[in-house]
């Protein structure tokens, strides 16, 4: 038995070695394609463009993504973590390397030309991917195969966000991963890894520029269950509008589909440009109060927007940074509105990020997740009590509405019933076909039966 947890933790250790240099050279890859193309050679500068390149440049990548999507065949062209939660929990098949290969070159000219999705989803899939590799060359087991493919995921999420913990609760919430002891060690292993490996190149420092963050009384704990009604609210909100966008994109050409995602883009960012690309450094502007109450409604209606279509019609990006930023937003508008009372005194950027780890929990529907994230990313105990109260809040209102699917089930859901219907209507026409042949073959044995009758 402990033969076997050193092998499986070494196994973990090596795919979380795999993970975070290959989603620290996708970052960088990200990085430089800015550099090379944004004013000032800054990372995330979209607002500098002028409005013509706000709406050319999400265009102009569709444009691309759509023509090489059409040149690939129709199974090369799935990617992110739906595509992880088809192979590995319902076809219970390894991944293909080659959809990976997609992701990377996808999501990297998806993010770079502004559209509103983030480089997570397609890190968590690029290291889910090596992890398929690594099983194929020591022919794993279909168990060990999943549990690496969670490790991997795992070690991409702690790489981007320097959160190791939160990345392994992820996996086990997303994933499924049944909790044990020769089941979570490899993840924790691979999770450690691909952090050591981003701090190698990033330093010891989280995503966003967290401010010292408190609550300032009691008192506030009703406003934070309102805000929390409210995200769930929105949260079943983009879990829909996702669904519906799939439902009838699902049938469209990839260069219809992205060019729609494109245009919807470019038009949203002429008056919200922070919608494009990652957009992290909005949320670092709403901790620090850099936001007025117009322009923070505007990300949240354009973010929403922007990233359920994106989403729907499968730009090979994730969503795991839109959702961070939609309950940024929420909680920068919550905050400006409870400031107008005497009785606040809290932190600023305390609602934004409670609103941000309450957004992500009711998407993907991964709460605990969200509240380990809160306390890595804060480093602040304290914060945690009106953490739970925010992201159970949501939680609860979410499922009220649209029952326990997280964005990803539900396009996953999506996908799978336009492949039973298409399986149906296959199963109908040669049902129809064969009957018919019989149909074609009595009639001429009735045919031939009246020849040799009337030639007696």
């Amino acid at each position: 038995m402990d033969r076997l947890l050193l092998r499986i933790a070494l196994l973990g250790a090596v795919v979380g070695l795999m993970a975070g240099v290959l989603v620290t050279l996708f970052r960088l890859s990200i990085e430089i394609g800015q550099q090379i193309l944004l004013p000032e050679s800054q990372i995330g500068n979209y607002e500098a463009l002028p409005g013509w390149m706000r709406f050319l440049f999400p265009v102009a990548g569709a444009i691309i993504l759509g023509l090489v999507f059409e040149k690939l065949p129709v199974e090369r062209r799935s990617v992110g973590i739906v595509h992880l939660l088809d192979y590995l929990r319902f076809r219970k098949q390894q991944l293909p390397f080659s959809n990976a290969v997609v992701q990377f070159f996808g999501g990297l000219i998806a993010i770079v030309s502004g559209h509103s999705v983030d480089r997570e989803g397609p890190g968590v899939h690029l290291g889910a991917a090596n992890a398929a590799l690594l099983g194929r060359r020591m022919n794993l087991s279909e168990d060990e195969d999943y549990l690496l493919a969670a490790a991997g995921g795992a070690a991409a999420i702690a790489a981007a966000y320097n959160t190791p913990l939160a990345a392994v609760i992820f996996v086990i919430e997303v994933f499924r991963v049944r909790y044990a002891i020769n089941n979570i060690i490899p993840v924790i292993t691979a999770a450690v890894i691909g952090t050591v490996i981003s701090r190698l190149v990033y330093g010891d420092h989280p995503a966003f520029l967290v401010p010292s963050l408190s609550i300032g009384s009691l008192a506030e704990l009703p406003v934070i269950m309102l805000m929390g009604l409210l995200i769930g609210l929105l949260a079943a909100a983009f879990i829909q509008a996702c669904t519906v966008t799939a439902k009838y994109t699902l049938s469209w050409r990839p260069l219809y589909a992205f060019l729609f995602a494109g245009v919807v883009t470019g038009l949203l960012a002429q008056w919200s440009p922070a919608i494009m690309g990652v957009s992290y450094d909005a949320i670092n502007r709403i901790f620090l109060s850099n936001m007025g109450m117009q322009a923070l409604l505007l990300l949240l209606i354009a973010k929403l927007i922007a990233t359920a279509i994106s989403v729907g019609v499968r730009i090979p990006g994730g969503l795991i940074g839109p959702s961070l930023i939609l309950g940024g937003a929420v909680g920068g508008l919550t905050e400006l509105l409870v400031s107008y009372n005497s009785l606040y005194q809290g932190s600023a950027g305390f609602y934004a990020m409670i609103g941000m780890v309450a957004m992500m929990g009711a998407i993907l529907r991964a709460p605990l997740a969200a509240l380990v994230a809160l306390m890595e990313l804060t480093g602040n105990l304290n914060i945690i009590l009106p953490g739970m109260i925010v992201v159970v809040t949501a939680e609860i209102a979410t499922r009220g509405l649209v029952g326990d699917k997280s964005a990803f089930t539900a396009m996953l859901k999506v996908k799978l019933q336009r492949e039973n219907a298409q399986r149906a209507r296959e199963k109908q026409l040669l049902q129809e076909q064969q009957q018919a042949g019989i149909i074609e073959q009595v009639s001429e044995t009735s045919e031939a039966d009246d020849i040799l009758h009337d030639k007696k």
